[in-house]
C-alpha cells in the first residue's frame, strides 16, 4: 500500500542525493550508513525503554533506502551487487528494529497495558522471523521464475506502523499502542506469509515446467 508514496519520497530527497553525488559519496556508502543508523538506533534505544528518541534516530536513517536508490539511478552506477546489498541490509535493519523490542521485553523494566510483557516478547520474535520469511517467498519465488510480490502486509507497510506506534508509545507513555501493532503486525505477517505461497502455488500448479 505505502509503495505509491515512494516516488514523492525520492522527489523529497533528490536534492541531499544530488549534493552527496557532487561529494563524490557512493550509493553502496549511503547504505551501509542507514543500516548501521537504524540498526544503532533500535539496538541502543528500544531496549532502555526510549522508545520516541529511538524512533526518531531509526527514521532519520531509513529514508537512506530512498536516497541510495535514487543516486543509483540518477548516476548509472544501477548494479545487481547494489540492488542485493540493499535488499540484504534491509533485513537487517528490519531485524534490528523487531529486536530491539524483543530486547526491551526481557527487561525488568518493561511495561505492557494489555497482559504479560512476555508475551510481547514472543510477538516481537513472531513479527522478526515472519518479516524476514515474507521477503524470502519473494526472493525464493523470483528464483524460479515465479512472482509473489504483494499481500496486506509489505515491509513498507510494516515498518511504517510499527515505527509510528512505537513513536507514539513512547511520546504518550501508552504502552498498548505498541502492544496492539505487535499483535496486528503478527497476525498480518502470517496471513501474508500464506498469501505468497498461494500466488506460488498457483503460478506453479498452472505452468509445472516454470522451476525447471
Amino acid at each position: 500500500m505505502l509503495e505509491r508514496f515512494r516516488q514523492f519520497w525520492s522527489n523529497v530527497w533528490a536534492p541531499l542525493g544530488d549534493l552527496l553525488l557532487r561529494l563524490g559519496v557512493k550509493p553502496d556508502w549511503v547504505t551501509w550508513v542507514g543500516t548501521i543508523g537504524v540498526s544503532a538506533g533500535a539496538l541502543i534505544f528500544f531496549p532502555q525503554g526510549e522508545f520516541l528518541i529511538g524512533v526518531l534516530v531509526v527514521t532519520a536513517f531509513v529514508f537512506s533506502d530512498i536516497i541510495d536508490g535514487y543516486m543509483a539511478r540518477k548516476s548509472g552506477q544501477s548494479s545487481k551487487w547494489g540492488a542485493f546489498l540493499d535488499s540484504t541490509l534491509d533485513r537487517v535493519g528490519d531485524a534490528a528494529i523487531f529486536g530491539g523490542l524483543l530486547l526491551y521485553y526481557t527487561t525488568s523494566d518493561a511495561k505492557a497495558d494489555l497482559g504479560d510483557p512476555r508475551i510481547y516478547l514472543y510477538l516481537s520474535l513472531a513479527c522478526l522471523v515472519l518479516g524476514s520469511l515474507t521477503s524470502y517467498a519473494r526472493a525464493r519465488a523470483e528464483s524460479l521464475g515465479m512472482t509473489a510480490k504483494g499481500g496486506i502486509a509489505e515491509r513498507s507497510d510494516r515498518l511504517v506502523a510499527i515505527l509510528v506506534m512505537t513513536g507514539f508509545s513512547g511520546m504518550f507513555d501508552a504502552p498498548f499502542l505498541r502492544e496492539i501493532t505487535l499483535w496486528a503486525l503478527a497476525v498480518a505477517s502470517t496471513i501474508t506469509v500464506i498469501q505468497r505461497m498461494l500466488m506460488v502455488h498457483k503460478q506453479a500448479v498452472a505452468d509445472p515446467g516454470l522451476d525447471s
